[in-house]
């Protein structure tokens, strides 16, 4: 059973940092591509950064430069390292894998920013 837990959402003000985590199991974590996804209220899940198994990234324009994706297969997690946060990067943050089992998703961790 693949299951991929977030954690470390919460309410930081602008111009501040938070690190994201996501614990994986029932999967071959070194051999997946992993990536962190995020939604805010009213718009469409929309992918923010994505590793692959050999640890190449890749991130979407609006977080280039201010975001870090990072893999441990030693710990089954990815991270995202998130600075200098904008109250847009409010939303709720998802991880995701994809296997030839199917697309798995974690539960996801609320992300605010206050301005």
């Amino acid at each position: 059973q693949v299951q991929l837990v977030e954690s470390g959402g919460g309410l930081v003000q602008a111009g501040g940092s938070l690190r994201l985590s996501c614990a994986a199991s029932g999967i071959i974590f070194r051999i997946n591509a992993m990536g962190w996804y995020r939604q805010a209220p009213g718009k469409q899940r929309e992918l923010v950064a994505a590793i692959t198994s050999g640890g190449a990234t890749s991130y979407a324009d609006s977080v280039k430069g201010r975001f870090t994706i990072s893999r441990d297969n030693a710990k089954n997690t990815v991270y995202l390292e998130m600075n200098s946060l904008k109250p847009e990067d409010t939303a709720v943050y998802y991880c995701n894998t994809v296997s030839p089992r199917g697309v798995y998703w974690g539960q996801g961790t609320q992300v605010t920013v206050s301005s």
